[in-house]
């Protein structure tokens, strides 16, 4: 069944490549603007926004090391090993399941999701886009990608929890950014009204 659905997606390489380059691009590249909006995210330097962004890194953490672990006990050679796929982009023939391009995706998306659910939707969606054209490119099957897609949901949301309901980890959470803060502002001060501007 799993096979039987790649040989679907995969062979619309073939009946829609005019299709083709933007998957590529997803598949390749589309991991990078996740990478890139986690950056422009922290130093907006707003409390809420660095928090979201801790959370999701620490969560990318857990989420890709349990991923080892899994790619280790229940290895899985690509499609491309033994099948004949169209792949559309190049790829070491290492370990298919689970997809950590879809992990990373995911779940950043669903920490932005968690804290900004309205901008979170487009994450999501962009996330949904890396997990489907890792199929679509032939570098992945798509139990692949479902559990990474899975795997980076429960990774967010329960890193979220963990902060939400123990005063001790967001303790030491709120401290690491607040330690961060302080060797920040030597290098970078916050821009401040002057008092002498301020209407009265």
């Amino acid at each position: 069944m799993d096979y039987h659905w790649f040989q679907l997606i995969n062979q619309l390489g073939n009946s829609l490549p005019a299709l083709n380059l933007v998957m590529r691009l997803l598949a390749s590249y589309a991991l990078y603007v996740f990478y890139i909006g986690i950056v422009i995210y922290w130093f907006t330097r707003q409390d809420l926004k660095r928090r979201m962004v801790a959370e999701s890194l620490l969560s990318t953490y857990v989420a890709i090391t349990f991923s080892g672990l899994l790619a280790h006990f229940f290895y899985r050679d690509r499609p491309v090993v033994t099948h004949n796929v169209i792949q559309l982009i190049s790829h070491p023939a290492n370990a298919s399941f689970p997809s950590n391009h879809t992990i990373g995706a995911f779940v950043i998306a669903t920490s932005i999701w968690i804290h900004r659910r309205k901008v979170g939707k487009v994450w999501l969606v962009l996330a949904a886009g890396i997990a489907f054209s890792r199929v679509w490119t032939g570098v992945h099957y798509p139990s692949d990608v479902i559990a990474g897609t899975v795997i980076g949901i429960a990774a967010a949301v329960l890193m979220h929890q963990l902060f939400k309901r123990s005063s001790l980890a967001l303790k030491w959470l709120t401290k690491f950014i607040y330690w961060y803060e302080a060797v920040e502002s030597r290098i970078w001060r916050r821009n401040e009204t002057p008092r002498s501007s301020v209407i009265k």
